[in-house]
């Protein structure tokens, strides 16, 4: 397996976003459920002013984000991480499981210990399966993409 670059995290609230930041992380959105996924659909959704955003940096690009909200802002009852995204260029070196990770640590820092719920795209089941999440109902469609939902219970 190859070497993982070194990323800078960080998070921000929506608000604590510069210019350049919220382009990169909108552009890497559209590049990926856009364009990749051949996905037409409304990504700026009046969700992410309400949410911290997780960004990873190889040196001035952009490669990972997730956006995390507080218990009941997504999901009643529950926290949640969304629009996990990791760069094309970048796949394969481990990145995404490392965006989840500090994801989830970010949220128990952020809101509490607490269960994180999520809507998976189906095909990603085992990758959050390995980071604690369990399947916890029936499969959807969310943009013609098969979805189902995932809990990971608080630690």
């Amino acid at each position: 397996m190859p070497t993982i670059p070194s990323i800078q995290w960080s998070t921000k609230h929506f608000s604590a976003l510069n210019v350049e930041e919220l382009y990169a992380i909108l552009r890497l959105r559209s590049e990926v459920f856009v364009v990749e996924q051949n996905c037409v659909f409304l990504d700026m959704d009046n969700n992410d002013q309400k949410a911290y955003h997780v960004i990873g940096w190889i040196g001035d690009e952009l490669v990972a984000s997730t956006r995390l909200f507080n218990t009941g802002q997504f999901y009643e009852g529950y926290q949640s991480i969304g629009r996990v995204v990791g760069s094309p260029a970048h796949r394969g070196l481990g990145i995404g499981k490392d965006l989840m990770k500090y994801s989830i640590a970010e949220c128990a820092r952020l809101f509490g210990m607490g269960p994180i719920k999520i809507g998976a795209q189906l095909y990603l089941n085992k990758f959050y399966s390995e980071l604690g999440f369990e399947r916890s109902g029936d499969m959807y469609y969310e943009d013609d993409i098969e979805h189902i939902p995932m809990i990971r219970k608080a630690h």
